[in-house]
């Protein structure tokens, strides 16, 4: 399975597996996991919402702030374009009597110089305080028409202004008009009435370069139109939506539309007019360019957060497995203290036991010796080949005995380092005398393959018996009944030897082999292997100077190759 390919060395320890193990490491790697985590990522969260609540107001701002300027400035255009027309009928008015300005000539001049001087005059009139109106100078026949119904009329006596909205009158076509009171020398109220050109309104609004989905107009009081909107209507129409209400400054709102679409709404009330300029957009661009700016973020956010999330796994999962090496490591040197310190005590014993059996052997043999000399020369007994023969079986078997305690206090001698000449041909039969009895009981074949030309090296003879011992026994350990062991040693170059020890038992997996020298790994599971064999094997042939390297294949076997320097 891939997680078992990729599952860090200390994923299946802990502590009950050996209680001197300093932590349980997966439970250190997750709390460090969730911790590195959270400090890394709580802040990154917390930038990430804030900057995405301060674009979000900024956009805000910004969709606001244009409407409001561009009302702001609107506002002023218009109202300064009905405040200098009014003051030049003031003028005009305040500087002419009554009975010049009703006299046709006169009155075409003044049109003719407000024209050229202003613009924006469509005609211009003298109406008498009966509503008459007595001169007329325009492209309409409204010499004598009677205007004293009209709203504007009455409101023009009463304030002295008025700027009407737009409205039909006698020629029914909508249009504005500017009415200033005076008085005649006799005392009499007059107005001068002036039509303005509405379609200064409508190229004031199309100067302003609207972005589709906006939309600006002009209103009465009452909500009629007094400009054509793209979106709500013509001139006169009613606009749609409620009047805003009433307020000095600029004010921009965000509603919805009759179809509950979000709308941005600005707005201004002209002073002294009849008119509200309105402006209507809709946030959809603004709203596109929020989505893309926020799905831009949030994906910065996410791949931050992978990229955060895979070191953070590596740096994590690398330092808690050094730390895991670090306690095996400990651990190993723990065992391989507590082995050395067996060993040597098991060298001492096997010293004072061979020592103690030496002597009554001694003994055993001198009697033995005396006996069979005395049944030689013994007349009686000299013929009797049957008690030669069991006084010769008591001094080969003494003789046995003498060279296994030999070999015992060989082993003994060779625990502290030392470093001398050695036959390894020599000293690889030393270590199979001890286990040629397991070999005959379980019909195992040992081959030792051995160059006569084979060079003595200088090594330490005790560390190379261990060596030998461990990896020898794992092949009878690995070798079924009737098996096969075959021991080759060669020559690599003039400073090195070889030393191959190969078995035809169960093999090595391809998973395991890559850990057969880690320490407490091992792959008798039914035996109980302590899995500091090979560990100790390979950190004393690192010590010598040498190599260890193993192949194996399942089902066909494994082959141990030792490379060691003549000279260590």
């Amino acid at each position: 399975m891939f997680w078992d390919r990729i599952k860090p060395p200390f994923w299946d320890n802990d502590r009950q597996s050996d209680p001197r193990s300093l932590f349980n490491y997966r439970q250190v790697w997750k709390i460090i996991i969730l911790c590195t985590a959270g400090a890394s990522t709580l802040p990154l969260l917390l930038l990430t919402f804030m900057n995405l609540t301060q674009y979000q107001e900024a956009m805000h701002t910004e969709s606001i702030a244009p409407v409001s300027r561009l009302i702001s400035n609107t506002k002023r255009s218009i109202t300064g374009f009905l405040k200098e027309r009014s003051a030049a009928l003031n003028f005009l008015v305040h500087n002419n009597e009554y009975e010049e300005l009703i006299r046709q000539e006169h009155l075409a001049r003044i049109f003719r110089d407000l024209k050229l001087s202003f613009g924006g005059f469509i005609d211009l009139g003298i109406i008498d305080s009966n509503g008459v109106q007595r001169s007329y100078v325009g492209p309409y026949n409204l010499q004598g028409k009677n205007y004293k119904e009209q709203a504007w009329f009455s409101e023009a006596l009463v304030r002295g202004s008025h700027i009407s909205d737009a409205f039909l009158g006698f020629r029914d076509i909508p249009h504005m008009v500017i009415a200033i009171k005076s008085h005649s020398r006799t005392g009499r109220d007059f107005l001068i009435r002036a039509t303005i050109d509405t379609e200064y309104f409508v190229e004031l609004i199309d100067s302003l370069g609207l972005r589709p989905g906006t939309d600006a107009f002009l209103v009465n009081r009452s909500g009629r139109l007094q400009t054509p909107s793209l979106l709500h209507g013509k001139v006169l129409e009613p606009m749609g939506f409620p009047v805003p209400a009433y307020s000095e400054h600029t004010e921009v709102l965000e509603l919805e539309d009759e179809n509950g679409n979000p709308l941005i709404l600005g707005y201004a009330y002209i002073p002294d007019s009849p008119f509200i300029f309105l402006l209507t957009k809709e946030p959809l661009i603004l709203t596109r360019q929020w989505s893309r700016l926020r799905n831009t973020v949030l994906f910065i956010l996410g791949l931050s957060l992978v990229v955060i999330s895979v070191v953070n796994l590596g740096v994590v999962t690398f330092l808690v497995n050094r730390i895991y090496q670090a306690d095996t490591n400990r651990l190993a040197a723990l065992h391989q203290a507590e082995h050395t310190n067996k060993m040597a005590s098991i060298g001492r014993l096997a010293a004072g036991v061979a020592h103690e059996i030496n002597n009554p052997l001694a003994i055993i043999n001198e009697r033995a010796g005396l006996i069979k000399d005395l049944l030689q020369f013994s007349p009686d007994y000299n013929n009797d080949p049957k008690l030669l023969k069991l006084v010769d079986s008591i001094i080969n078997s003494v003789q046995r005995c003498s060279t296994i305690t030999h070999r015992l206090l060989g082993f003994a001698r060779h625990i502290d380092v030392s470093i001398e000449s050695l036959n390894l041909g020599k000293l690889v039969h030393e270590v199979l005398g001890f286990l040629q009895k397991e070999a005959e009981y379980r019909d195992i074949t040992i081959f030792t393959n051995i160059p006569e030309d084979f060079p003595d090296i200088k090594s330490d003879r005790g560390q190379l018996q261990q060596v030998f011992l461990n990896i020898i026994n794992n092949a009878f350990a690995a070798v079924s009944d009737g098996g096969r062991i075959d021991i080759t040693m060669g020559v690599v170059d003039q400073n090195h030897v070889r030393i191959a020890i190969q078995d035809n038992g169960y093999g090595i997996s391809r998973e395991n082999i890559k850990r057969v020298f880690e320490p407490f790994f091992s792959t008798k599971t039914k035996t109980g292997g302590t899995g500091l064999g090979l560990s100790i094997t390979y950190g004393l042939v690192q010590k010598l100077g040498g190599t260890i390297s193993v192949q194996s294949k399942e089902g066909e076997g494994t082959c141990f190759t030792i490379v060691l320097p003549v000279k260590a």
